[in-house]
């Protein structure tokens, strides 16, 4: 497979060694996620870089910069482009804002490198996430039916091709309350997978999607509570563990948070009254 193939579908191939049931060794050809550094600019200036699977760029860092409040709405972005090749290998994202949006260059010292499974290094406080996005009220109409959450996890996976291939790349998808999903996205980080996803949205101007749910295919943790958050989607849902600040975060920014959602079974630890429960 040449390089360009490779990145378009985010996997690459690789000769290994596998060893069989009957205790034989064989040597195949595997195929791997690729992980490579996305570096994200905003008019030149280097903010921050993820490692990510190589696809989606744009709409990873769009929705990187909505998740940290640095953009609000799709006016706010005039242009977004890979730099040129070959100097950036197509590794580097160039965001321009649009004219009268601020920006502070010093918030630029707050990212830094973010890992494949990190999408809050560098934050100082809790709070300052809170500072910059609504809780989802709580008259919202959303909910869904027990039902339909238990399709979820089959659907998200029937759309995961490269997790087919390789069992190491993780999903994230939007499904309004039908069950129908909006976006689905893959990426080797969870985090990265979640901002390719709102990306999408916001670059098609559907933001907030309030009547949707998020549903990541590993554990749910703040970071991606807070990215949720960010587009205004009031029901996350994860087929893992919560952890203990995403818990919190859900209870106190009044979203429903599930966690375990593996078919018959799931747990509720946030705001029940969105799921509609089968009498």
């Amino acid at each position: 497979m040449d390089r360009s193939r490779a990145d378009q579908f985010g996997i690459g191939p690789g000769s290994i060694v596998r060893r069989k049931e009957n205790g034989d060794y064989e040597c195949v050809t595997d195929e791997v996620a690729i992980e490579e550094p996305l570096e994200i600019r905003i008019g030149g200036m280097a903010l921050a870089t993820t490692m990510r699977t190589p696809g989606n760029d744009d709409e990873l860092a769009a929705g990187f910069l909505l998740s940290e409040g640095i953009v609000r709405a799709r006016s706010d972005i005039s242009t977004i482009a890979p730099c040129p090749l070959p100097a950036s290998l197509g590794n580097v994202m160039n965001v321009d804002l649009a004219s009268g949006v601020k920006f502070e260059p010093a918030a630029v010292q707050r990212f830094g490198t973010i890992s494949t499974s990190c999408g809050l290094c560098g934050k100082t406080s809790i709070e300052f996430i809170r500072q910059r996005f609504p809780s989802i009220d709580s008259e919202s109409r959303a909910q869904i039916p027990e039902t339909t959450l238990l399709e979820l996890p089959g659907r998200l996976r029937a759309a995961q091709g490269n997790f087919a291939r390789t069992g190491g790349i993780h999903a994230a998808g939007i499904f309004d309350l039908s069950g129908n999903p909006l976006v689905v996205r893959e990426d080797i980080g969870r985090h990265n997978a979640v901002d390719k996803a709102i990306g999408r949205a916001f670059l098609n101007g559907l933001l907030p999607v309030n009547t949707h749910v998020l549903l990541v295919s590993g554990r749910s943790s703040l970071e991606i509570v807070q990215k949720a958050l960010a587009a205004g989607i009031p029901i996350v849902a994860a087929v893992s563990a919560p952890s203990s600040l995403a818990v919190n975060f859900a209870r106190e920014c009044g979203q429903t948070l599930i966690g375990f959602l593996r078919p018959p079974t799931f747990n509720v630890y946030s705001h029940i009254e969105r799921v509609a429960f089968d009498t």
